[in-house]
């Protein structure tokens, strides 16, 4: 009898239980989120900064795999999507990035181009495969150097290959896998590495410096075929947002940027996916400058816009 009905008591608690935590599941609602990995950082960190407003919305990012995009709440990308996908989704574009190229600070290349810079002409001699172009011409480069590039399709190449006139597939070098971090990894292991990467991942946010072993190659930003003293000067993240962004609102040369932007589906988009967008949309624009990013310009962020959109899914 006593052990019947401890077995009845034990029954009533795992049954209450279970009952909570499906409370607690169904209150706290959960919004995923995957895209260009070199976001994550600042991503992470609105995440954080919203779960302050609304504890009770869970914003999780995951790793993009082999799972259709659309299964995810929200997608976070680096260049724009194709009309076909365009149509569907509802676009908060927050920042923007520049692209630049990069070194091995020990390299003699690096030692030689640092001071010296990099011109249009030597930029797409340097990185890419070009049967059209005048051999004749071309910079006689005698610093060793290897040319490392991206083996997926992504942002980050292919908005600095098309800068120049180019596709991803005609970047010259040694291909790697992974994203952005694993080409830093191979620049570093190569005393002769040069590449190309998004300012956000050049920057240790910690020191504002340039990451260590890394050099950043000043470029002709004026498009007069030199890189003067003012185009020089790459030691401080902070000095070169405010340059750049300066430069971004008039004529800027040989310097690719592009926007980052997140999205939800237009249709199927969950109110706590709307919320975490319009928080950012709200919030997030003084965080740039501090993880590399340049503010975005006031007709391509949209605000209103959205606010319309975000009206009808949060109620």
């Amino acid at each position: 009898m006593k052990f019947a009905a401890y077995v009845l008591l034990i029954t009533s608690v795992s049954i209450a239980w279970a009952q909570d935590n499906a409370l607690v599941e169904e209150k706290q609602q959960v919004v995923r989120v995957t895209g260009v990995r070199f976001a994550y950082p600042i991503v992470q960190h609105w995440i954080d900064e919203f779960n302050k407003e609304y504890p009770d919305v869970q914003v999780v990012i995951e790793s993009r795999g082999s799972s259709d995009p659309s299964q995810y709440d929200v997608l976070v990308e680096a260049f724009e999507h194709p009309d076909a996908i365009r149509k569907n989704r509802e676009y908060v574009y927050i920042a923007r990035y520049a692209v630049l190229p990069v070194a091995n600070a020990s390299s003699e290349f690096s030692r030689i181009y640092s001071d010296k810079g990099l011109h249009r002409e030597l930029i797409k001699q340097l990185f890419f495969h070009d049967i059209f172009s005048d051999k004749e011409k071309q910079e006689n480069v005698k610093a060793p150097y290897t040319i490392y590039t991206r083996l997926q399709a992504a942002g980050a190449p292919t908005v600095f290959s098309r800068h120049f006139g180019y596709e991803q597939k005609d970047i010259k070098g040694k291909a790697i896998a992974g994203a952005d971090e694993h080409l830093v990894k191979a620049l570093l292991r190569d005393s002769t590495g040069v590449s190309y990467l998004p300012l956000p991942v050049i920057y240790d946010r910690e020191t504002g410096a340039p990451v260590a072993g890394i050099t950043v190659l000043p470029v002709d930003l004026n498009g007069n075929n030199r890189v003067s003293d003012d185009e020089k000067g790459y030691e401080e993240l902070a000095r070169v947002v405010a340059r750049l962004e300066e430069r971004a609102s008039g004529t800027m040369e040989n310097v690719p940027v592009e926007y980052i932007h997140l999205s939800v589906d237009r249709k199927g988009a969950s109110p706590e996916a709307v919320l975490f967008l319009q928080w950012v949309i709200n919030h997030g624009e003084s965080d740039l400058h501090a993880f590399g990013y340049l503010k975005p310009e006031a007709k391509k962020l949209e605000k209103e816009k959205f606010e319309q959109f975000a009206s009808r899914k949060i109620r």
